[in-house]
């Protein structure tokens, strides 16, 4: 038996492999993407939900567009951010990106 054969669980003497076997490299491929790619990308929908669900009145924050405001109300499904020059935006929920009390800007 050659390392190949065993690592493949394919048969040695030239028998046709069937079963478990034959499925096992498409199973691990199928394992692969799940563990790095699917896995990971729900915990951060997971995560941005519940970041979104947790805002409230006065919390700043930064839009997908990249648009820095503070929440001044708080609707069903939207937000109205105020923006530089005391201008309000109404804006999804889901248009939230990002916390924006670490931002550059503010640090100065």
């Amino acid at each position: 038996m050659n390392l190949l054969n065993v690592l493949l669980f394919m048969p040695a003497n030239g028998e046709s492999g069937g079963g478990l076997g034959a499925f096992l490299p498409l199973i691990l491929i199928i394992l692969v993407f799940y563990l790095f790619f699917i896995r990971p990308q729900m915990k951060k929908q997971k995560d941005l939900k519940k970041f979104r669900e947790a805002l409230k009145k006065g919390d700043k924050i930064i839009t997908i567009g990249g648009i820095h405001g503070k929440i001044v109300e708080e609707q069903e499904r939207t937000f109205t951010i105020e923006v530089e020059g005391q201008n309000r935006l109404k804006i999804e929920k889901s248009a939230v990106a990002m916390d924006g009390t670490d931002t550059l800007a503010e640090k100065r």
